[in-house]
């Protein structure tokens, strides 16, 4: 299937490892130019390496709000106008309702929802001028079913989620579809993290997941690949579960 992603410039955070590294090989392999973003230096030059030409680092802290709002100008100078921003700003730390301080809080709240906010107010306006734009955020299955371990990323997720589906509706008549991928269980170090290690959460998802196993990095980029492409065209202001089946909800 033709995804018409040739030459598209995308900007993808997170992107030196797991799920953002995946889905900025896959946007690689459809054609398309990607700035990939990672607050580690050394891991974003290997990344960049590693996926070829195509791919171009640059060193950002979703956490740095100042610096995220002079990235999309840096990525424009250097690679081109974003058509595609793929906002992949981070996990905040597990626990209950009430076992993270304030600046915990804070700290999720920066990252999970003014991070995509800022970003998507500077890819906005040459996307809306070119009548061509993709925003996707990863997200979680929490905001579909809280995980009473996860709070802070049930709390914050939900917020973000709430700020894209009012911006998907301002912008859908100008050529920009905004859309959140709710994201299950996949083999990366921050599940393992979760989950004290990767046979753990292998072994888990075994007897919880219906599909028996975790995804795979390749399969969540495809989705984006898919949802960032000229074929999507009328897919916006959703919220679109990758998960084996293991939601419950309906």
């Amino acid at each position: 299937m033709e995804l018409g992603l040739e030459g598209r410039v995308a900007l993808v955070m997170g992107a030196s490892r797991g799920i953002g590294r995946g889905i900025a090989e896959a946007l690689a392999r459809e054609g398309a130019r990607v700035a990939i973003a990672s607050r580690s230096e050394e891991r974003i030059d290997e990344a960049a390496a590693e996926i070829g030409d195509a791919a171009t680092g640059f060193v950002a802290d979703a956490s740095d709000l100042e610096r995220l709002a002079q990235l999309p100008l840096e990525v424009a100078e250097k690679v081109g106008p974003i058509d595609i921003l793929i906002a992949n700003t981070g996990g905040p730390p597990a626990g209950g309702a009430l076992d993270h301080g304030f600046q915990e809080w804070e700290q999720a709240y920066a990252s999970l929802v003014l991070a995509p906010r800022i970003l998507a107010g500077g890819v906005l306006p040459s996307m809306q001028a070119r009548r061509w734009g993709r925003i996707v955020n990863v997200g979680s299955t929490t905001t579909i079913e809280v995980n009473p371990a996860l709070n802070l990323s049930n709390s914050h997720r939900m917020a973000a989620v709430g700020f894209l589906k009012t911006l998907s509706r301002e912008v859908a008549g100008d050529g920009v579809t905004v859309n959140t991928v709710a994201t299950g269980r996949f083999a990366t170090d921050r599940m393992a993290e979760l989950g004290g290690s990767i046979e753990q959460v292998e072994a888990a998802a075994r007897e919880e997941v219906p599909a028996g196993r975790l995804g795979t990095v390749e399969e969540y980029g495809d989705l984006v690949a898919f949802l960032c492409s000229e074929r999507a065209a009328y897919i916006t202001g959703t919220v679109i579960p990758i998960d084996g089946g293991l939601l419950r909800s309906v």
